[in-house]
């Protein structure tokens, strides 16, 4: 949180935690980064989300207001606070918490973006257990690093649910686990067994059920690319054909030798 003057004189806080419309509703706050590879102001182009998969092309972050000039210059601020300037960053997002606002209220760690680096994961967990009166959830694509990291380790107030669609889908114990997927629409979601998060957000780590289903956003064209299929069943279908290639490629190298 830092302070900014207007142009009467008078000082406005600018917050790190914002509010999109979703979250707004269920009262939750959220910290949002871009999504997947951008171009970076000085020329360099860095991975936010490394483990993405078939989610990077179907993503609601990557179009529409996340585009807007405005908004994307404000996330590309927060990434290069959290990311070169990690000390700083939680030295800011510690004190913010402090705040009567956020007192009893969730945090979603990501509305975009991702835990890109084991250091800032450490980092937000750092935040967490210096922040008990706040409550934290996330949806995650780092499975690994959730795994060797978070899941013996865990701050009390910090819940996750890992998310279908990227590389590390294969890490994921579908059945005991707990996992969203995205759905094309409700039915099909429901006709799955799995848990319709449309309510609220929060069931996607609340849930009495570990499978959580998401309808798609209903943006036409991104709809359209996704057809009858899942984030799951998408990243299969391209992990299998990964693999098939691979095999192939390791025998004709048998071959030749």
């Amino acid at each position: 949180m830092s302070e900014s003057t207007s142009a009467k004189g008078r000082t406005a806080r600018k917050w790190l935690l914002t509010q999109n419309s979703d979250l707004r509703r269920i009262g939750v706050f959220n910290w949002t980064l871009p999504a997947f590879v951008i171009e970076m102001p000085d020329g360099s182009h860095f991975n936010v989300c490394p483990q993405a998969g078939v989610c990077a092309q179907l993503c609601y972050a990557r179009v529409g207001t996340y585009r807007f000039k405005n908004v994307r210059a404000a996330h590309i601020r927060n990434l290069l606070l959290c990311r070169d300037t990690p000390e700083e960053f939680e030295r800011q997002m510690t004190e913010e918490l402090r705040h009567k606002r956020y007192a009893g209220k969730w945090i979603r760690v990501h509305d975009s973006g991702e835990f890109f680096s084991d250091d800032y994961l450490l980092t937000w967990m750092r935040i967490m257990r210096n922040s008990p009166g706040v409550r934290f959830y996330c949806y995650t694509k780092e499975i690994s690093r959730f795994k060797r990291l978070v899941v013996n380790d865990a701050p009390d107030n910090f819940l996750w649910c890992y998310s279908l669609g990227g590389k590390e889908d294969h890490l994921i114990d579908l059945n005991t686990e707990r996992h969203a997927d995205v759905f094309p629409d409700v039915e099909a979601l429901i006709a799955a067994e799995y848990t319709d998060q449309t309510e609220s957000d929060l069931l996607s780590v609340l849930s009495e059920s570990p499978l959580v289903g998401i309808p798609a956003n209903r943006i036409p064209h991104l709809l359209k690319k996704q057809g009858r299929e899942t984030f799951g069943s998408l990243q299969r279908a391209r992990d299998e054909k990964l693999r098939a290639k691979n095999e192939r490629a390791h025998q004709g190298f048998a071959l030749a030798h």
